[in-house]
């Protein structure tokens, strides 16, 4: 790990970190360093909150340098996610404000030396660790080097570190030597940037950040040498409305379990009305299940368990549906487990969102299975109309057509927004709650 230290005396040599200082960082990441070496405690446990950029990325470097058991959390989180926590964990630092520590009386898990876990929850609710180290997290980075053929990598995130679509920006900069600028999306959203050579960035985007860009400043945008696309999918008109502004978008397949990353479409195949999620960056293979047309990963990136377990199978077969075409490009058609079983038939959101957002009557739309004594499950549509005086009678109306019956929303859900995370997947257990109370309103309207 004495790269590490090596890479940062030569980085702080040079301007790379967009508005801090590189000699003052590279002393706080020696002052951490020297902390944690300190402490001669082979199996040390960091927990790491903080929502300093400055202080996370040196305390991060430093908890990696010192082969330390190093967790990436949410400082947002609240007492639920924090329980979790806990629960598996009894850090040795921590750091991050107001963070209450909640004692259990069940043994603690050994540590796991030597590695990172970096949280997932998906749309379930329950916090997961993806457990990685540092050979999946470079492997990932040179992958990325080698199908752009950069290198060096600039990076522009908005993305939080804590989350791997942050984290893999830093590490793809600090490890080619390029240029980093983190900001918050908040900040940007009130402000844009305009005194660096945006011609020379890779930004990486959420749908809903993507949208706000194409509505507010699209020439902004499309400043950028490349604008990575991920987190959730896109819905149709955002890529129709990048190509129509020359924006350099590539849409990417990743997770958090394969450390970002490994599938991506290149901005000259956008441009040329390729839909796909792209074709394969060289340090993974993916094949189809015929069985259940399931995407099954192997990669150098790929996440060694969900922490405490390590995994003994050297692939993940996920849960997102696809196909390759002839030219070895990855379509995603849907996930299974949000395949909508009702009355016999087989539905899939994707397929039914796409449909309601065609109208342009609403601003975000969430389709979800409910359970149903009749149906087995029943289409519920969640939306966000345009202006107050859309209902659903507009939207059915013009959806009827498109959809056949059983694919059509039983109910529908006005809401003022989608609620999300903020790397923009769907909270679908509030969405859920929402929906037992609709429904108990409906049936009880006296209540």
């Amino acid at each position: 790990m004495d790269d590490i230290s090596e890479q940062l005396a030569y980085l702080s040599q040079k301007d790379w970190l967009y508005g801090y200082n590189s000699q003052k960082f590279y002393q706080l990441y020696q002052s951490y360093s020297q902390k944690f070496i300190a402490a001669d405690n082979p199996r040390l446990t960091i927990l790491l909150a903080e929502g300093n950029p400055l202080k996370f990325l040196a305390i991060f470097l430093a908890a990696v340098r010192s082969k330390s058991c190093l967790f990436l959390a949410n400082p947002d989180w609240k007492t639920n996610e924090w329980q979790q926590v806990f629960s598996l964990i009894q850090p040795d630092y921590i750091f991050g404000e107001n963070i209450k520590v909640y004692h259990h009386n069940s043994p603690p898990v050994n540590p796991l030396t030597n590695s990172l876990m970096i949280p997932t929850g998906g749309t379930s609710g329950k916090i997961r660790f993806a457990i990685h180290n540092w050979l999946t997290l470079t492997a990932s980075v040179k992958g990325f080097s080698e199908y752009f053929q950069v290198k060096q990598v600039n990076s522009f995130c908005l993305l939080p570190l804590y989350h791997v679509s942050g984290l893999m920006q830093f590490l793809r900069s600090f490890l080619t030597g390029g240029d980093f600028a983190v900001i918050s999306y908040h900040k940007i959203k009130q402000k844009r940037i305009n005194n660096l050579n945006l011609q020379d960035y890779f930004i990486s985007l959420v749908p809903s950040q993507l949208q706000f860009f194409l509505e507010n400043d699209p020439r902004w945008l499309a400043n950028f040498k490349t604008v990575f696309l991920g987190g959730s999918p896109a819905w149709p008109s955002l890529p129709e409305k990048a190509r129509e502004y020359n924006i350099s978008l590539s849409p990417t397949y990743g997770m958090t379990e394969t450390a970002s990353q490994i599938v991506t479409l290149k901005p000259e195949d956008f441009r040329q009305g390729n839909n796909s999620n792209g074709q394969l960056l060289p340090h993974a293979q993916i094949k189809i299940n015929p069985d259940n047309q399931k995407i099954i990963i192997e990669a150098k990136s790929l996440f060694l368990g969900y922490y405490p377990h390590l995994n003994q199978a050297s692939y993940l077969e996920t849960d997102d549906l696809g196909y390759l075409d002839e030219s070895s490009y990855l379509y995603i058609i849907g996930r299974d487990s949000q395949k909508i079983i009702t009355g016999g038939e087989n539905v899939y959101p994707l397929e039914v969102e796409t449909a309601i957002r065609q109208t342009n009557l609403v601003k975000d739309v969430v389709v979800l299975g409910l359970p149903d004594s009749r149906w087995g499950q029943v289409i519920v549509a969640f939306y966000v109309p345009v202006n107050s005086q859309i209902g659903q009678t507009s939207i059915q109306s013009q959806i009827k057509d498109k959809l056949v019956n059983y694919k059509l929303p039983k109910h529908w859900i006005k809401l003022p927004e989608i609620p999300k995370s903020p790397q923009g997947k769907i909270n679908q257990t509030t969405l859920i709650k929402l929906a037992e109370t609709f429904f108990d309103t409906e049936s009880n309207p006296g209540r």
